[in-house]
């Protein structure tokens, strides 16, 4: 009995450590194009990947794309060309940790980084001075918070906003689901660096599969997009680290929520009603209780966590009506 798993192990301790380390996969042909599309600047010593278009002419407007966990900018793509016909530029960023930026490990991730970050980027791009619109999606709508606080609060912001539209992001800790795997790393406890390492396309896509709509569900070329961007550089090597902003939501929910709550900027909610992490009613109620003086767009009852893949035109059309209304 003792020589059968003597054999066992001898059998599954190279066979583990073969997986650990599985290369990550190539990119596709039209992730391919996105990277090659963008470019990357320095911010205190990592590469940031983003993409900087110019766009409508004779418009003066800026948009900046904020995108969600754990995905990345490519997150945009298919409004991308749309928005171009409508703004002057439109600007996009992979945060440090994600998508095609670099992802240090033993690095402290913080929704404060990532706010600098933004700031970087725009005056690196020379837009510093200029009024801009922020567009972003869960992750993305707690950075655009952080971003919003400095601009209206204690005035140390380097942006100027002249719009904020959020799309399902867990703006309330009190009305946030987050995935059970999230709700394990974010604790960073000793499972942490195993689950990081174990964590395979099958787990991946069947954990982002549950946040998609049943009839919005991302094709089998889509979930390897989401995956490879993960993949990059070692990303789910970092994802204990990252998630830490669950915490960190809770723990400055007064600063962002309060900034929310406080703004004169026009302000504009894009949501999907079918998300599992921010469920309907609960979250809209508590959103439109809050946020009354905010225009919402409520998206057709199929349409999950992320609305900017799931509905694109829907989502256009009320950005749109948003953007066009003052």
């Amino acid at each position: 009995m003792r020589e059968w798993w003597l054999l066992v192990g001898l059998i599954c301790v190279p066979l583990m450590a073969v997986y650990l380390h599985i290369p990550p996969p190539a990119l596709s042909p039209a992730l391919q194009k996105w990277y090659n599309s963008g470019e990357s600047f320095n911010f205190k010593g990592s590469n940031i990947f983003y993409r900087d278009s110019l766009g409508a002419v004779g418009s003066s407007d800026v948009v900046v794309l904020l995108h969600g966990f754990p995905t990345s900018s490519y997150d945009w793509n298919k409004i991308w060309s749309a928005l171009n016909q409508r703004f002057h530029r439109v600007v996009a960023l992979d945060f440090l940790g994600f998508g095609f930026s670099d992802k240090p490990r033993g690095h402290r991730y913080s929704v404060f980084e990532q706010a600098s970050v933004v700031e970087a980027l725009l005056a690196h791009l020379g837009l510093g001075g200029q009024r801009v619109n922020l567009l972003a999606h869960d992750y993305g709508d707690t950075v655009a918070l952080e971003l919003l606080y400095r601009s209206d609060q204690n005035r140390t912001g380097h942006l100027t906003i002249n719009s904020l539209c959020l799309s399902n992001g867990g703006l309330f800790p009190e009305t946030h689901y987050p995935r059970w795997l999230q709700t394990v790393l974010k604790d960073v406890s000793l499972l942490s660096p195993v689950l990081t390492r174990l964590t395979n396309y099958m787990m991946f896509s069947r954990s982002v599969g549950q946040v998609f709509g049943p009839y919005t569900q991302p094709t089998e070329e889509e979930f390897w997009d989401m995956w490879t961007s993960l993949r990059f550089n070692d990303g789910n090597l970092v994802m204990d680290s990252v998630l830490q902003f669950l915490n960190q939501r809770a723990k400055h929910r007064d600063r962002w929520v309060g900034a929310l709550t406080s703004t004169l900027v026009p302000l504009h909610m894009i949501y999907g009603p079918m998300d599992p992490v921010n469920p309907h009613p609960a979250f809209l109620l508590r959103y439109k209780y809050l946020v009354p003086r905010s225009t919402v767009t409520l998206l057709d009852k199929h349409i999950s966590h992320y609305p900017q893949l799931e509905d694109p035109l829907g989502f256009l059309n009320a950005y749109y009506g948003f953007i066009n209304s003052f």
